[in-house]
């Protein structure tokens, strides 16, 4: 912010300008969704209760609900899936940690994503894997989530000029794509490298062919995908294959 004197005791202050670039971000790595499921949500909100006889009957999983469950969803638009803004707002926040010249605070405050999700292409497969919770025994499970072998997005980026400039944002958020990428089992966490992306402007030159092929699963093929679930690997076919010879036996 500029400050000048206007005259004896007088403090002339500019105000500070604001911004925007609307950037295209392209998967390298496939992509997980890690939405909270409804049921965890309704148990934050009123407590897991007793289960009935019947529930415990249940099978712990249910694949399907939960493949369902994981994806953040847009209310209209091209697309379907959605990804939460503050997520990328986060990525290039941590890669400000590695990034000369700019600190974790100042992006926190220059930044600013007007939408609350932005817009994702790609198909949804189911996928399930072993995972470790996060008790103190990291007991092992099976978690499903949404997996996308092949996604993009775009995202509109609002910051503070001059301190900021299109240059400076584009640079930063490439390298959030490089060493933090987005969604669950990111790159960040050390040992997944997946949501890992490339950005570009308007002018996707090597990309455009991948952009023009992904951007062809919108809102249509992804709700399509998530009411008839493809399983995304042999590992996950045979999971879901044992859990059908399981329900067949229950129902018997």
């Amino acid at each position: 912010m500029a400050v000048k004197k206007a005259e004896a005791g007088t403090l002339h202050i500019d105000a500070l300008k604001q911004g925007r670039v609307t950037l295209k971000l392209i998967g390298n790595t496939p992509f997980y969704f890690n939405a909270m499921s409804a049921k965890a949500k309704r148990s934050l909100l009123i407590g897991g209760g007793k289960k009935t006889a019947a529930e415990r009957k249940e099978l712990k999983h249910n694949p399907e609900v939960e493949f369902y469950d994981s994806v953040y969803r847009l209310p209209g638009g091209p697309t379907l899936l959605g990804f939460p803004a503050p997520g990328v707002k986060g990525a290039m926040a941590t890669a400000a940690l590695e990034t000369p010249g700019v600190t974790k605070s100042s992006v926190q405050r220059l930044i600013f994503l007007p939408e609350q999700k932005i817009k994702m292409w790609g198909k949804p497969y189911l996928k399930m894997d072993v995972v470790r919770s996060a008790d103190m025994n990291k007991t092992p499970d099976v978690r499903t989530r949404a997996f996308l072998p092949r996604w993009c997005a775009e995202v509109d980026i609002a910051f503070v000029q001059p301190t900021l400039s299109v240059h400076a944002i584009v640079s930063l958020l490439s390298n959030a794509g490089v060493i933090v990428g987005i969604g669950d089992f990111r790159q960040e966490k050390g040992r997944g490298s997946y949501g890992t992306f490339a950005v570009a402007g308007d002018d996707l030159g090597d990309w455009q062919d991948y952009w023009d092929e992904v951007t062809q699963e919108g809102r249509d093929v992804q709700q399509h995908a998530l009411d008839n679930p493809e399983m995304a690997d042999d590992e996950t076919a045979e999971l879901m294959a044992l859990l059908e010879e399981e329900r067949e036996r229950r129902a018997a």
